[in-house]
């Protein structure tokens, strides 16, 4: 048998480990078998990083390349982040050599699980003595959830969803700003007191990433039922959800208005750069990436809570670094992951305005202080507590626009109507996953 037909085996055997053993329609993932773990060498060493979260070289190094650097020079550290015509089946078929794959919690399933790539940390915790404890317990436990007790990665910083506001437009409207600790009934109360048009321009009150607040709903709701393995929309809970975070303050803010007048639904261009929308909910890292905040008077304020709920904001949405079933050097890669777990780094990157993944309150504290928005109302990112993140399953990420969908549905028509076809497009693409 030649190279090359032996290579393709074992991309293979590496692909086959991504299917989804079903059992009543309940996934089962499994870790696949990989070689022992090689002891620690003294001599150079490439450590290849692979990410599909989009994050570009720069912003790579400067939150975490040049603190590795630093840290272990003689290990050489090679970004490469999945792109669509280089993603990570393809660089397998390719044969990349990947030591560290770290994504947010909601993509960690398609594109480590996913691709037969996760490997259970739990003895190389042990070696190294990392303390578990030491990190936001809700980032651990879901991990312990997404993997069957197991670690397929460690948390090294995290995020929720906050509410943004235009100031401006508050004061054109002589409306007190929102303020942090407010319910959605009073939120929505106060949508309906800001002026919706200023003899210039159509304004919306508000508007949010559907995506992200499906995603890291107050209600830790599942998108796919553990047990059944079906899809979860049509219900009360979510019902309620969609109503009380959607419905009733879009409505009350003119979204209806807004469409009609301008012929388009109200998102981000609209909040950052026409200034046509007076609130909007969006992930707490969005200050760090998106540079028209730097132009635009703003502030933000915690993400209102539902009464019977009081103080629990959106679930956390953790980034774990995880090390690959098929590397070969895993002690070094686990090195790196500890570093960038440690009190030292995640103080650096919590000043930056990383959310840290660490529970202590001290670095907590530091979260912005070297930052161009150190004087913004940054403290409203850790007002509210998290909510549990509930069971995630490898189907979440294809469920997304059926349920987002099913807001525009029920502001166009009736609530029972748009659950109903959402949960019967939703399973559908949960059929046809399992059929491919």
């Amino acid at each position: 048998m030649s190279r090359k037909q032996v290579s393709l085996l074992l991309v293979m055997a590496a692909l086959t480990t991504s299917l989804t053993a079903c059992s009543g329609g309940k996934e089962e993932s499994k870790a696949a078998d990989a070689p022992a773990v090689k002891p620690k060498s003294n001599e150079p060493v490439e450590l290849v990083v692979v990410s599909t979260s989009g994050d570009s070289e720069d912003s790579f190094n400067e939150r975490f390349g040049n603190a590795i650097k630093s840290k272990f020079p003689n290990y050489t550290i090679k970004y490469i982040p999945s792109k669509k015509e280089y993603g990570i089946k393809e660089m397998l078929v390719a044969g990349q050599q990947m030591d560290i794959y770290f994504d947010s919690i909601s993509f960690l399933t398609g594109g480590l699980i996913g691709n037969g790539l996760q490997y259970d940390m739990n003895d190389l915790i042990k070696q190294t003595k990392f303390d578990l404890s030491t990190m936001e317990p809700s980032t651990v436990d879901a991990m312990h959830k997404l993997s069957g007790g197991k670690m397929y990665g460690i948390p090294v910083f995290n995020n929720n969803v906050v509410m943004y506001y235009n100031k401006d437009i508050f004061d054109k409207s002589g409306v007190p700003y929102p303020k942090d600790g407010m319910t959605w009934p009073e939120f929505t109360d106060l949508m309906k007191k800001l002026v919706r048009n200023d003899g210039n321009k159509q304004i919306a009150g508000y508007a949010s990433s559907g995506t992200h607040v499906f995603r890291m709903n107050q209600l830790s709701l599942p998108y796919v039922d553990e047990k059944s393995g079906n899809a979860t929309i049509n219900n009360e809970k979510w019902s309620k959800f969609i109503d009380t975070v959607f419905l009733q303050p879009q409505v009350a803010g003119g979204w209806n208005d807004f469409v009609k007048a301008t012929n388009k639904a109200p998102y981000t261009n609209e909040f950052f750069k026409t200034y046509e929308v007076a609130t909007f909910a969006l992930l707490s890292s969005s200050i760090f990436i998106d540079k028209n905040f730097e132009t635009m008077n703003w502030d933000m304020v915690s993400l209102p809570t539902f009464p019977d709920l009081p103080g629990v904001g959106s679930q956390p949405y953790p980034t774990y670094f995880s090390v690959t079933t098929n590397s070969q050097h895993k002690n070094e890669a686990m090195d790196v992951i500890t570093y960038l777990a440690s009190e030292e780094v995640q103080a650096k990157l919590s000043k930056m305005g990383v959310m840290p993944a660490v529970k202590k309150e001290e670095i907590k504290k530091m979260f912005g202080t070297e930052s161009k928005f150190k004087d913004k109302n940054l403290k409203a990112i850790f007002y509210n507590q998290f909510a549990p993140i509930p069971y995630k399953s490898i189907y979440d990420l294809t469920l997304e626009s059926p349920y987002t969908q099913a807001v525009t549905n029920a502001l166009n028509g009736d609530m029972n109507t748009a659950l109903r076809r959402a949960e019967e497009e939703a399973n559908k693409r949960i059929q046809d996953a399992r059929a491919k």
